[in-house]
């Protein structure tokens, strides 16, 4: 039953973010019911973290005279991450688990190697999702005219393969530190469990 409160509040914040007005703690227990109070901070935890896996929102609180909050994107997609203004939901989720994907795979990756660890979380090409619609399209056609996704054949390669990389839409906006506390985020772990890769980027960053 927590599963399902965790998914109504997820809900409410989006729901109020899309209002562009902050979600309150009174609303919240309200939502969850007073029979989970006890449970609010286990439910808006899996909630966040669902957020940033999802949505790539962290949920921030907010200076005011009572418990609030806000989503904040960690991207600067168009339509707020939407595909059509006021339509659908936000691919930001799926962006940076890509970016996620080519970036520890060394800062290119190829299409195979990408789906592969995307089929895992139950997401296929040519195959709608609930969330992000048309993965593949999103891609290689979406991601790639806002630049955030450079897409190319290999070279030499026949028949063709393709691979992805980082467009410079991604390293204007987001560093790759960013990415790696995503990661770590949505696995419940911190950066410090994939220490060689988060630490190599923190220098890299530095000089």
């Amino acid at each position: 039953m927590i599963a399902k409160k965790v998914m109504a509040l997820l809900w409410c914040l989006l729901h109020n973010y899309y209002m562009k007005q902050p979600s309150t703690k009174e609303e919240m227990l309200k939502v969850i019911t007073k029979k989970y109070e006890n449970d609010f901070p286990e439910i808006f935890r899996k909630a966040s973290v669902k957020l940033e896996e999802a949505f790539a929102m962290e949920v921030r609180e907010v200076n005011s005279s009572e418990p609030s909050y806000n989503l904040i994107s960690k991207l600067k997609l168009p339509n707020n991450g939407r595909i059509r203004a006021g339509k659908g939901l936000p691919k930001t989720g799926f962006l940076m688990s890509v970016l996620s994907i080519i970036f520890v795979s060394g800062n290119c990756a190829s299409e195979e190697d990408i789906w592969k660890i995307l089929k895992k979380r139950q997401i296929y090409p040519g195959k709608k999702h609930r969330i992000f619609g048309e993965p593949r399209k999103l891609m290689t056609h979406y991601f790639v005219k806002l630049k955030y996704l450079e897409f190319r054949q290999v070279a030499n390669s026949d028949p063709p393969r393709y691979e992805f990389l980082w467009g410079p839409q991604a390293y204007a906006e987001i560093s790759k530190i960013k990415v790696l506390e995503f990661l770590a985020k949505i696995n419940q772990t911190t950066p410090s469990a994939i220490a060689d890769i988060y630490f190599k980027s923190l220098k890299n960053e530095q000089e």
